[in-house]
């Protein structure tokens, strides 16, 4: 133990500024036996299935050029779609060197062969950018770990984090590809091979030159396969949406097409010149140095050009030669037109072919021309087959759960005809299904919901359905876990409108919260007479609130409770839904919420609380209406006889006693009738408030958990 202190004291001191490395910290954190497996990079392999995707591996003091990166990150996923949009601008380039010969037409009649300078100079910068993309990426796979292949047995394996490992494998695979895609060999052969070639035939040049960018673009047109399937093993697809994906295909279908017409207008100025070659061969005075532009001032040429007929054998316009298929370029004078007539006319010429498969074309016994022709038929047919079948699978998507609704729309049709369902009825379920098709576009929410992993299925229902909750005044006073757990229960809920939701009296198995749309609860508090009360529940309120009621009582019957009230929408409602058995698991945590402040919540949010304190206010008050007009009755009956006893006592005896007897009956008759009348107004406004029982209450007592 003591000699190893003093070797550990002595290491530090010979390192600077006595520091000690990440790496090291981390080690020396564990056992002995992992510390000697761990090298100066960290471990030699990483789990993949850590959660913790990183962008690089082992950041800390390690140089930048010795760093790893995780191919999973998005920070390569960011880079493989660059890249992938680099070597499609690539491949649009490197077609545009075929365009460089042209035949450029004198005044005299006379024609010649040249090169475009302007074009060289353009193509040549845009091509030395896209190379520069193709380096980028040799270096970043130089630093890219891999996946064990031994370690693939289960899940997505291990990661090779150890720089030589990665490089040795890179070297051994794709680098020599890689190099080759990399490499200017265009830049370089038309800058400096073909000028320091001193044969004068142009077609030996051409052919040579086409051949190296042949080879090179056949081998960037293999990189972008291995490029499309890492993003779509990273991600699944290529594009995000449906039409980007048939962008893409189509896309590199007419890549395809320009490469074809490129090759068609260095074909068509390779036969003109071998015309003319072929024409000045048997005329031993004949000289082909000057067919070439660069020697049309020098020393015999306008001598020659008198006496030359090569130019008018070989016009296109006479039958003298046969130019086969590129007649057609020849007499519309596609080879000594400007770039963009040129090339628009080789593009739609190479995707007349490719669409075609060749058929139109008309060859001559030309052994290079019909090679072109076969290559073009086999080539388009493969091409139609796998680019623009993958297009049709694009865009097929985009209406594929369209015509899925169109199919279950049918069946359902055929299915209502069948039962014989009167035409109303049709057309409410026609009408729930067009409602639900607007809301959901053919998407299973509820299966996608259940597929992800509780956590996140957690935080999705918590984005979209907390506001919500919250806004009802009951959830409000409940803590975060228990919103939660509500929320993590809500499905969705669709109404079309004028439908009943729950009616009077029937079983009530969910609970409702409203999104969009108007419902209108009415109820006749058991189908009493002259009773009706009816209200509009909007955005943020509830419906079957029974079920809440019936979820907080300490025991709970199996049956369902029985609805208050009537609910029918007026318009097209979203609503989210509580099911019963997902309210009694929530309800066994709200019991624990015992407050009087939850309780008056309750009630004065509740509907059908409102209703019965509406009555019961209303009955008492007619009662104490009613008592007040029995109190007035009875005051001024006794003002009444008091009045008439007097006026008896004065009045002479001569009268009579005939007449006041009879006032003094009518008068206690009246009497009686009156106390009768307010007697019974007392009893029946005393029924009418025992009637009015109170409705069932959640238990917010905490008695029953003792």
């Amino acid at each position: 133990m003591f000699g190893s202190k003093v070797q550990d004291e002595v290491e530090m001191q010979r390192r600077p500024n006595n520091r000690i490395f990440p790496d090291e910290r981390q080690n020396q954190s564990k056992p002995l036996y992992q510390a000697a497996r761990a090298d100066r990079f960290g471990a030699n392999r990483l789990d993949v299935k850590n959660p913790e995707k990183l962008k690089v591996l082992n950041e800390g003091n390690i140089p930048w050029h010795q760093r790893i990166l995780d191919p999973g990150s998005n920070i390569l996923l960011r880079w493989n779609r660059v890249y992938l949009m680099a070597c499609l601008f690539a491949l649009f380039i490197d077609p545009f060197f075929y365009y460089l010969p042209l035949v450029r037409k004198n005044d005299n009649g006379s024609s010649c062969v040249a090169k475009d300078q302007g074009l060289s100079i353009g193509i040549t910068v845009l091509r030395s950018l896209a190379d520069l993309f193709y380096m980028l990426n040799i270096a970043i796979k130089f630093h890219t770990a891999y996946v064990d292949p031994k370690s693939r047995v289960l899940g997505k394996g291990e990661l090779v984090v150890d720089i030589k490992k990665i490089r040795r494998r890179y070297i051994r695979t794709d680098f020599f590809v890689d190099i080759l895609a990399a490499v200017p060999l265009p830049q370089v052969t038309v800058w400096l091979i073909m000028p320091a070639i001193k044969r004068s035939d142009d077609n030996v040049r051409n052919t040579t030159f086409a051949l190296i960018i042949v080879i090179q673009y056949v081998i960037r047109m293999y990189l972008i396969v291995p490029l499309s399937n890492q993003i779509i093993k990273a991600v699944g697809v290529v594009a995000k949406s449906a039409w980007g994906g048939a962008a893409y295909n189509l896309l590199l279908y007419m890549l395809a097409s320009h490469i074809t017409g490129a090759i068609y207008y260095l074909l068509s100025v390779e036969r003109q010149i071998t015309c003319w070659d072929q024409q000045c061969s048997n005329n031993t005075s004949c000289s082909l140095r000057f067919i070439s532009c660069e020697n049309i001032d020098s020393n015999g040429y306008q001598e020659w050009r008198n006496n030359t007929e090569i130019f008018n054998k070989c016009d296109a316009n006479n039958d003298t030669f046969n130019y086969g298929m590129f007649s057609s370029a020849l007499t519309k004078g596609a080879v000594s037109s400007p770039l963009a007539e040129k090339y628009f006319f080789c593009l739609w010429w190479g995707l007349l072919q490719l669409s075609s498969s060749g058929n139109p074309l008309q060859t001559s016994a030309f052994i290079v021309e019909n090679t072109f022709a076969i290559a073009i038929g086999a080539i388009s047919l493969i091409l139609f087959a796998q680019l623009i079948g993958n297009m049709q699978t694009y865009l097929q998507s985009v209406s594929k759960r369209l015509e899925e609704w169109r199919l279950r729309q049918r069946d359902t049709d055929e299915w209502m005809r069948h039962h014989q369902l009167p035409a109303h009825l049709q057309e409410r379920v026609r009408r729930f299904v067009q409602v639900k098709w607007l809301a959901t576009r053919g998407v299973e929410e509820e299966s996608i919901l259940q597929a992800l992993p509780a956590d996140i299925r957690r935080d999705v229902q918590r984005h979209l359905c907390l506001d919500l909750v919250r806004r009802v005044p009951f959830f409000s006073e409940m803590d975060d876990q228990l919103l939660d757990a509500i929320c993590e229960r809500l499905v969705s809920f669709l109404c079309p409108e004028n439908t009943y939701i729950s009616r009077e009296g029937d079983p009530v198995n969910e609970m409702l919260f409203i999104i969009r749309g108007k419902l209108e609860s009415s109820t006749t508090n058991g189908g009493r007479s002259n009773f009706f009360n009816s209200i509009i529940l909007r955005p943020g309120d509830f419906a079957g609130e029974e079920l809440l009621t019936w979820a907080l009582l300490p025991k709970t019957n199996v049956h369902f409770p029985l609805s208050t009230r009537t609910v029918r929408s007026l318009t097209e409602v979203e609503a989210f839904a509580l099911r019963a058995e997902d309210l009694k698991f929530v309800a066994n945590q709200f019991r624990r919420l015992h407050s009087k402040k939850l309780q008056h919540t309750f009630r004065f949010y509740s509907h059908h609380w409102r209703t019965w304190a509406a009555c019961f206010i209303q009955a008492a008050w007619r009662q104490h209406q009613r008592r007040k007009l029995a109190e007035s009755l009875s005051r001024w009956e006794s003002y009444s006889w008091w009045s008439e006893d007097h006026q008896v006592a004065n009045k002479p005896r001569h009268e009579g006693t005939s007449s006041g007897g009879t006032t003094i009956a009518e008068g206690a008759i009246a009497h009686m009738h009156k106390l009768a009348s307010a007697s019974r107004r007392f009893r029946a406004d005393d029924t009418a408030i025992r009637r009015l029982q109170k409705p069932d209450e959640p238990d917010f007592s905490a008695d029953h958990f003792d």
